[in-house]
């Protein structure tokens, strides 16, 4: 299936498609585009919306589209629900209500420095995902 959401990424739009990839479809591929343009290629592509305003997996009552996406999949997992919250708090500008919030949000600046082309940062940072999602699996 193919998703889409706004260019630039950082921690939101870094996060999802890695979710997206590891607990939803494996077989996602993902187009990034201007935020005026999304609606357009969701028409012509066919194309899942994600942390886009107004969108199904977008902003809820406070939460990132992470949570949304988490939400709408049912997932449970103890370990992606705390990840939940760092992204969470990471994308949401509350960085004090997560210790691991102020981290995540200054590796997504680094790597949005490193990596302008959006495609290349989320295949850099999935690393990333994998290793906190390890770390909290590890605190079961």
């Amino acid at each position: 299936m193919k998703w889409i959401t706004r260019s630039h990424v950082h921690v939101d739009r870094v996060a999802c498609p890695w979710l997206i990839k590891r607990f939803v479809d494996s077989e996602a591929e993902f187009i990034f585009a201007a935020n005026e343009l999304v609606p357009e290629i969701v028409q012509k592509e066919g194309a899942i919306p994600f942390d886009v305003k107004g969108v199904e997996l977008g902003h809820k009552e406070g939460h990132c589209s992470f949570v949304s996406i988490i939400n709408k999949y049912n997932l449970k997992d103890p370990a992606l629900l705390k990840l939940a919250e760092v992204v969470n708090a990471a994308d949401t500008d509350q960085l004090p209500s997560n210790p691991y919030a102020p981290g995540l949000e200054a590796i997504a600046r680094g790597f949005s420095l490193i990596y302008p082309d959006d495609k290349t940062n989320i295949e850099k940072q999935f690393m990333v995902y994998d290793a906190m999602y390890a770390f909290f699996k590890m605190l079961k």
